[in-house]
């Protein structure tokens, strides 16, 4: 039986409507839904009234305005809550739901709210504290995907000939090489200084480091030949993001031009899927972007096409925009560097729209849920605490759908202190989330 296109009548199909419905409809529930604004064109179509006067056999949605303005302007938004979950924009009387969903998942996908943050922590990044979710309580749970999950139920009731896609989990392993060596991978100053600056507590530790600069034993941190076959093992898509800029103190990896470095990365490239790993400066920096984009082209002899900015340092909109100008399309920074969660209210993909100049892009955002790094060093979470906070995360993303990504460093898995308990916590996580949806 053919699924009815939705109709949705509306003052104007604004391109803030056009691209919320979009999301909600096309890429969610998997309908087709049609904005008009003429009442002739309603047919015998299911129909949501998306004005303010309420209309019979229609579900009603009152607006709230936000998709009707231009530009960016400060809000507040009151959070309430129904059937346990937080909404917001709520509606008056004689809507068929409490709340503008269109302009709340607008709100939440666009970060609209960080447009107008004033207040951003020492490196320019917008912190998980100023955050609507954060202050609210729900970061922790895909409010979007649980808002849309909501209305389909009252669309079918309202509408029993609709039916919605199944919603779909799957999983995806990250890892940010900002460190692929312990020793190697330095030049001849920096292996002496390592040798004389951590001797060890005897002379067999000082004989390892030198096996290691020598390139006659493994480097502790190159341990991605294992992350490779373990996610191959669990069955769990994987992309390493490498990165190709200068070093500075705050970008610790070795020189692009070093010969160990470049024939890692053009292996890693080799055995699974890899993206750009924009350096510091390259968060803010578009022409930097394409020159290190560049770089890691000839390295690997593959374009980059995906990227994932490092310190999770990035500004809406300039980031995103240079990153669609370099052609890169899909990013995977949308997650917040200090607290784990849904920074963008959604486990869901979604393409990139500039609230600024209503202008919808091409770039695909990935959002991830969970960083070891923001466990280690915002937290201060042990591994053990850590495995809990993984696992609620894993049961939100598939109750609501949507794509479970976790972002890791080979050094933190492989590193001296509590190294075992690291990489448990990885093993455990890829059997946790394993499932048989694959990413595509």
């Amino acid at each position: 039986m053919d699924v009815p296109v939705i109709k949705i009548y509306a003052r104007f199909p604004s391109p803030r409507l056009q691209y919320i419905t979009g999301f909600i409809f096309g890429d969610l529930l998997g309908v087709t839904a049609e904005i008009i604004t003429d009442k002739r064109k309603i047919g015998h179509h299911p129909l949501i009234n998306y004005t303010s006067e309420r209309l019979k056999n229609a579900f009603n949605i009152m607006p709230a305005g936000l998709l009707y303005e231009p530009g960016i302007r400060k809000y507040n938004p009151e959070v309430q809550w129904w059937n346990s979950l937080p909404v917001i924009f709520p509606s008056p009387g004689g809507s068929d739901l409490p709340f503008d969903i269109f302009s709340a998942s607008f709100y939440m996908i666009t970060r609209y709210e960080e447009y107008t943050c004033e207040t951003f922590d020492r490196h320019g990044r917008f912190p998980a504290s100023s955050s609507l979710a954060y202050r609210n309580g729900f970061l922790h749970r895909p409010v979007v995907n649980l808002w849309v999950w909501e209305l389909a139920r009252h669309l079918v009731k309202a509408f029993p000939r609709l039916a919605f896609k199944r919603s779909r989990f799957s999983a995806l392993a990250t890892f940010d090489i900002d460190e692929p060596f312990k020793y190697r991978g330095k030049d001849t100053i920096r292996k002496i200084g390592a040798l004389i600056m951590r001797p060890g507590k005897n002379g067999y530790a000082t004989a390892e480091k030198y096996r290691i600069i020598s390139g006659k034993q493994t480097d502790p941190w190159d341990i991605f030949d294992f992350l490779i076959s373990k996610a191959k093992e669990e069955e769990t898509d994987i992309i390493f993001f490498m990165p190709a800029g200068d070093r500075s103190a705050y970008d610790n990896w070795p020189s692009w031009q070093n010969i160990e470095f470049r024939k890692l990365l053009k292996n890693i490239a080799a055995k699974a899927k890899t993206g750009l790993h924009p350096s510091y400066k390259a968060g803010i920096n578009g022409s930097l972007l394409i020159t290190e984009m560049n770089r890691l082209n000839q390295i690997t002899g593959i374009k980059a096409e995906a990227a994932r900015f490092h310190y999770i340092r990035f500004r809406l909109p300039d980031s995103l925009n240079n990153l669609e100008t370099a052609g890169f399309r899909k990013d995977y920074s949308m997650g917040f560097h200090d607290e784990p969660g849904f920074r963008a209210g959604t486990s869901s993909p979604f393409l990139f729209f500039n609230p600024v100049t209503d202008r919808l892009s091409n770039l695909q955002i990935v959002p991830f849920q969970f960083m070891d790094a923001t466990m280690i060093h915002y937290k201060k979470m042990s591994p053990s605490r850590s495995i809990e906070i993984i696992k609620s995360l894993i049961d939100e993303t598939r109750k609501a759908g949507g794509i479970f990504q976790s972002v890791w460093h080979n050094n933190i898995i492989a590193s001296d202190e509590n190294s075992e308990n690291w990489k448990s916590a990885f093993k455990f996580t890829l059997k946790y989330q394993k499932n048989d949806d694959k990413l595509s």
